[in-house]
């Protein structure tokens, strides 16, 4: 009996042993393949975001108010010439379709090469058989001509636009589509009801300014 508790107690250490290091083959392949098999959860892409042209320094502002600037240097014509070619340039501007009553070259100062041009037009939103969405768009020109360079000032931008009810609504840019009125805290979204008014305004002051780009190229 001695002799039997004794080869009992010798064998303990190697079943502790053999319990501590033995395993199935197929353990490791078998929770490889669970973590393989695990759905991994995707993570959206949104993209870039559409608005990001529109957002914070979009629009530009001097002395409190909203004005965009363009500088443009161009060599080899005096200031007579770069202004001719604007004076001309507003007064065709001044008759396209879109325009309004009121839209014309206001003032010139043919010795300082100066031209002042009111603009008065539509700026459409959505325009299909179902609806028309537009407001009257308000802003002025200003064309400082100088041998070799040329300064457009676009300044004075409001809105004219009449709601379902046909009541009309003044908006002056400032308090529509400037940063602090048409962003949200974080710069990051545009406000729903002032972002059509500042996309649309955005994109029209880029066209213009491309096209006075392309008359001294």
């Amino acid at each position: 009996m001695k002799k039997i508790i004794f080869t009992i107690m010798m064998c303990l250490p190697m079943m502790t042993y053999a319990q501590n290091v033995w395993e199935r083959p197929d353990a490791d392949n078998k929770a490889e393949q669970e973590k393989k098999e695990k759905p991994v959860k995707n993570v959206k892409d949104e993209g870039p975001n559409p608005d990001a042209p529109y957002l914070a320094g979009a629009v530009t502002e001097k002395d409190g108010s909203v004005q965009w600037t363009l500088d443009l240097d161009i060599p080899g014509r005096d200031a007579q010439s770069i202004y001719d070619t604007m004076l001309k340039f507003l007064n065709e501007l001044t008759k396209e379709e879109n325009q309004l009553e009121g839209s014309t070259v206001a003032l010139v100062n043919k010795k300082d090469h100066i031209i002042v041009a009111t603009i008065r037009e539509w700026l459409v939103f959505k325009d299909n058989f179902l609806s028309l969405d537009r407001t009257k768009f308000f802003y002025t020109l200003m064309a400082n001509c100088q041998d070799g360079h040329l300064t457009v000032d676009m300044n004075r931008v409001s809105f004219r636009y009449k709601e379902k009810n046909d009541k009309e609504t003044v908006f002056k840019a400032e308090e529509w589509i400037s940063d602090k009125y048409a962003l949200n805290k974080s710069k990051t979204k545009l406000y729903r009801g002032s972002a059509k008014f500042r996309r649309k305004s955005i994109d029209r002051k880029e066209f213009l300014f491309n096209a006075i780009k392309n008359l001294f190229k």
